[in-house]
């Protein structure tokens, strides 16, 4: 086996699959998507599934397979709309790309070259509601110049004017074997060891989300070097570790009240993100030995716990974006 590189590339760029076809796990999408690359004729699009399941990955392999390296930057703009996601934005930016006229069909290099342009608004579930609207006119306006590619977790954030206007494809999570083959094939190009214990929680961690296992492997093979722990990838993942969380189960199963407090300010002191435990505390009830009812309750507590993290994090993202 090769040794490791220590290269400043991140390794989900470095593996990322630069055509359609080569996307894993997503059959249909790929079926349909490889018919549009023969024709060249493309329709606005609306890519939404779970994280790290090819979203991305799949508009810029289309986007290179249409236009080439040559025409590339000329003809795709790439935007971040979780940063660019206001309606400044889209009356500046979005518009003055989209305005532009392209010249005819002509292929090149091998390329189809269609006469249009592509804006790929990734994290299109982030854009505040003026924005979006702002953009249905500008669709509308451009529509035979410029294609919108939408990329987002959740659909039902996007605006029902604009992905009633999009082809929809949805991705699904990638099952534990498609990921663990896809991990080995990387452990194998850069020389890692990692056994079938590490594999297993490598994929359990990540939860069907095959750019953080990439992450978490490559984060871990630079601390800890070739031959990587089970233990190694739950320090580098930010995951709490499962006696932290029986502890604090625990604690709370025992209806003491100072034993459940240490145990939570003993979390807060290590560090661990609330997000995290308040969802692993979420798995460990389901597979608890206590009623089904009592499940329903705390899940619903538990639930109402989340949905505060969410507020907050939601207010803070609106103070900032009022203030830049």
């Amino acid at each position: 086996m090769a040794p490791i590189m220590q290269s400043s590339q991140p390794w989900v760029e470095k593996y990322r699959p630069k055509q359609v076809k080569d996307v894993a796990h997503q059959d249909e999408v790929v079926r349909v998507l490889t018919n549009t690359l023969e024709t060249g004729s493309c329709p606005h699009m609306l890519f939404y599934g779970p994280p790290g399941t090819g979203k991305t990955t799949t508009a810029l392999a289309i986007a290179h397979q249409l236009f080439g390296p040559e025409l590339y930057k000329s003809r795709v703009l790439e935007l971040n709309a979780s940063d660019d996601r206001g309606i400044n934005v889209v009356r500046t930016k979005i518009k003055d790309f989209a305005a532009v006229a392209v010249g005819t069909t002509q292929r090149k290099g091998g390329y189809p070259c269609p006469p249009y342009k592509i804006i790929v608004l990734d994290e299109a579930d982030s854009m505040t509601e003026d924005a979006q609207n702002a953009l249905r006119r500008t669709m509308e306006t451009y529509s035979k110049v410029t294609r919108f590619f939408f990329i987002c977790n959740y659909i039902s954030r996007i605006i029902e004017p604009l992905a009633s206007r999009c082809a929809k494809f949805r991705f699904k999570p990638l099952s534990e074997e498609i990921m663990s083959n896809r991990i080995l094939y990387i452990c194998n190009e850069e020389g890692l060891n990692l056994d079938a214990k590490a594999l297993s929680t490598l994929s359990s961690i990540s939860q069907g989300d095959l750019r953080r296992a990439i992450t978490y492997l490559q984060s871990a093979a630079r601390l800890f070097g070739s031959s990587i722990s089970s233990e190694d990838l739950i320090s580098v993942s930010g995951v709490v570790p499962a006696e932290v969380v029986e502890a604090i189960l625990k604690a709370c199963k025992s209806g003491n009240f100072d034993s459940a407090n240490k145990e939570v300010n003993n979390f807060i002191a290590e560090g661990y993100p609330a997000s995290q435990i308040l969802t692993q505390l979420f798995e460990a009830i389901l597979e608890d030995d206590i009623s089904d009812e009592q499940k329903a309750r705390i899940a619903k507590k538990l639930g109402e716990a989340d949905k505060v993290t969410y507020k907050m994090t939601f207010c803070f993202q609106k103070l900032y974006t009022n203030t830049t």
